[in-house]
């Protein structure tokens, strides 16, 4: 079974608990977009995915219980950096990120029911040294990137939190990512889906249970302190999908759907592991 992982800090625990006590899985590692088209490709079969990607292919994925990655207010690494207030932008120019389908329609939704603004978008990568092009009033940043402007904005700038964006809209959680698993496979290989399953939980459960350690081995790579890192991971981010989750999580395809982003609000069928 060949395991698609989204390696940013996010899910940390998980790429510890693999490194540490999974290590016979064979993993695919990349950024979620790159990862949402293997699982199309049906060159991976399971996956965590962009939570829009789920209902782009409701029909060919099932969702794997427990686990997600979601934040209940600030999530702290979807930002956008923008040259003026978020309540002023009208018809600006926004540069949104190639890596998440999810944080780009979270972004539409926000600016278009909240701020009745209707921005000119463009994607295309975006970088922390030059964080908003000249041509552009705003860029939109997810993951690692988005974590260090975050927490050492750059001056002159604007810096908005698009989970605390979104909990002002709608009072509910987000659910940014989910873990999924093409339907085919997991119909054919029962057993296999389950053992694979099992050991991807005690591999998060793993590095939950040593989070500080799993902080520290990243440390010298990574721009950030233990203090900052032990704040996001566990703080912000949370990785148990819970029935609250859900229930946000069909408010934003509910949402996007109705300003067709996606073609319809999936139904959320889980896998049998």
């Amino acid at each position: 079974m060949i395991i698609g992982h989204i390696d940013f800090l996010n899910v940390l625990p998980l790429s510890y608990g693999f490194a540490h006590v999974a290590k016979d899985l064979q993993i695919v590692r990349g950024v979620p977009t790159f990862l949402n088209d293997e699982l199309q490709a049906e060159r991976i079969d399971i996956s965590n995915i962009s939570s829009i990607e789920y209902a782009r292919q409701a029909d060919r994925l099932f969702i794997l219980p427990k686990i997600c990655v979601r934040a209940d207010d600030e999530v702290t690494s979807i930002i956008l950096i923008s040259r003026k207030p978020i309540e002023k932008i009208r018809d600006d120019k926004i540069v949104l990120t190639s890596k998440s389908a999810t944080a780009q329609r979270l972004l539409k939704i926000i600016l278009h029911e909240a701020y009745d603004a209707a921005p000119d978008y463009v994607t295309r990568n975006v970088f922390v040294d030059k964080p908003v092009d000249d041509d552009a009033t705003a860029a939109l940043f997810i993951g690692d990137d988005a974590l260090k402007i975050f927490l050492h904005p750059p001056k002159n700038f604007y810096v908005c939190d698009i989970g605390r964006e979104w909990k002002k809209l709608t009072g509910r959680q987000m659910v940014y990512a989910l873990w999924a698993v093409r339907k085919n496979f997991a119909e054919k290989n029962p057993a296999l889906l389950s053992a694979t399953c099992k050991k991807i939980f005690q591999a998060f459960d793993f590095g939950i249970t040593h989070k500080a350690d799993a902080i520290k081995s990243v440390l010298s790579t990574k721009p950030f302190t233990f203090d900052e890192l032990d704040n996001y991971l566990g703080g912000a981010i949370k990785w148990n999908l819970t029935a609250d989750g859900l229930d946000a999580l069909k408010i934003y395809y509910r949402k996007a759907a109705a300003l067709k982003l996606i073609d319809a609000e999936p139904e959320l069928i889980f896998a049998d592991v």
